[in-house]
């Protein structure tokens, strides 16, 4: 079961409060702003900074 879509409109990033972007074929939700990438596992987005990584700026929006 995918992330539920309803949740995917109120998520927003946990660092600056902007969009976030789910890239479903690597299950993570992305802020370009900060250039995180949060993962979600088990169909749970993890928002912790923590546990994001840092995405490449010539990564594909």
């Amino acid at each position: 079961m995918p992330v539920d879509k309803k949740l995917l409109t109120i998520l927003v990033c946990p660092v600056c409060k902007g969009d976030l972007k789910y890239d479903r074929d690597a299950e993570e939700l992305i802020c370009h702003a900060d250039h995180l990438a949060f993962p979600v596992r088990d169909d749970i987005p993890i928002m912790l900074e923590n546990e994001a990584r840092r995405t490449d700026s010539t990564e594909v929006s």
